[in-house]
């Protein structure tokens, strides 16, 4: 009886452990598809869609900044980077994001960005580099939204 019990319970452990595994490939496989569309919408320069991807009580942490607690402080900060370079256009952008781990609708990664922006005629070339390390919150609606970003420059 004991080790019909204890078979039982194996069984059931290796069930759990195989059915968690799936759920982890497919929020690892979410989560990139939510890169993308990170990825899209920062080369793209699109405030809306970029404004999207945020929970409406997101924080976002820059550096030598306050923290921008909520979507109006994004929405805010978005369209003030906008007004100072109205003919600002993204020449390229490249993400690469790593450590994926998700825990029930939680997830964290931590990622590489470097981008090139034409600013306008005569303003020097914005070629920049950062890490981020990003945790996201998936809603009710099953879709990955940033909770905190936390963004620095550097090439490592």
């Amino acid at each position: 009886m004991v080790r019909l019990l204890f078979g039982l319970a194996a069984v059931a452990a290796c069930v759990s452990c195989a059915t968690s595994g799936l759920s982890s490939d497919r929020d690892r496989t979410s989560v990139e598809a939510f890169n993308r569309s990170l990825s899209q919408a920062t080369s793209r320069m699109d405030d809306t869609a970029m404004l999207a991807l945020w929970e409406d009580d997101g924080i976002s942490l820059l550096p030598a900044a306050a923290p921008l607690v909520g979507k109006p402080k994004i929405e805010q900060f978005l369209a003030g980077i906008s007004a100072q370079f109205p003919h600002a256009h993204m020449r390229s952008f490249d993400l690469q994001c790593f450590d994926i781990e998700t825990s029930g609708d939680w997830a964290s990664e931590w990622c590489r960005e470097h981008q090139v922006i034409l600013l306008a005629k005569g303003r020097p070339v914005f070629d920049g580099h950062g890490k981020m390390l990003l945790v996201l919150h998936r809603g009710h609606d099953h879709v990955w939204r940033i909770h905190t970003e936390m963004w620095n420059q550097g090439r490592t």
